[in-house]
């Protein structure tokens, strides 16, 4: 089928929040007596607010009775985070613009709530290019899981294949192939020469860099 449809990541590939998640999870994290590394926060990466801290507080042994408290914290912290200082990523412009000159339709599939994509897609000012807003926020799995892209195809009244999915997350690729996307990652620096990117259909290395000849091998 004909590539029609285009469906764009949000945190860490549009918004540069992902170093704003981070100093969240350690302003909330150090108040229960424990630091994620480096390292330990990207395996997480793209991971839901709530499973993210289940998984850590069971990693660490903290009562769960403490969930909902941490996550909802965390949460608070980076959406107050992304409106005071969020910036847009490199390429933002001109990849919305590269699509909408070739007619796809374009929408958005992310695992954060309708509070942080409000302040998101109005900082960015792409609200009126986006025919179709997907959260994972509350579906009973998030990334990996294939269901938000998925949802997100169906509103746009697309078939999977002729999608086409940005991710910068490991979770969010194999959730977009698990759906059967075409999938262009978009790695963060520090992490772009793992070879787990190479299940990804295309990696670049900034939204700046994809064109009409990158498009013709997906």
């Amino acid at each position: 089928m004909q590539l029609n449809t285009v469906i764009f990541d949000m945190d860490g590939l549009l918004i540069d929040s992902e170093p704003l998640w981070g100093e969240a999870a350690t302003e909330i994290f150090g108040g229960y007596n424990f630091q994620l590394t480096k390292a330990q926060y990207a395996t997480t990466t793209g991971m839901r607010t709530k499973e993210f801290v289940e998984w850590w507080f069971n990693h660490y042994k903290i009562d769960a009775r403490h969930n909902a408290i941490a996550e909802n914290a965390i949460l608070q912290s980076v959406v107050d985070k992304v409106a005071a200082k969020g910036k847009a990523l490199p390429g933002v412009a001109h990849i919305f613009n590269f699509f909408i000159e070739r007619n796809f339709k374009i929408g958005l599939a992310t695992s954060s709530g309708k509070p942080l994509i409000d302040v998101v897609v109005d900082k960015l000012g792409i609200r009126n290019y986006l025919q179709s807003i997907e959260s994972a926020a509350n579906l009973p799995y998030g990334k990996p899981h294939p269901q938000v892209y998925l949802n997100c195809a169906e509103a746009l009244n697309s078939h999977p294949t002729q999608c086409i999915c940005f991710e910068d997350s490991f979770n969010g690729l194999i959730a977009a192939k698990a759906a059967r996307m075409n999938c262009v990652v978009v790695p963060a620096p520090h992490d772009s020469k793992n070879e787990k990117f190479n299940a990804a259909d295309l990696k670049i290395s900034s939204l700046v860099n994809f064109n009409s000849l990158l498009l013709q091998t997906l």
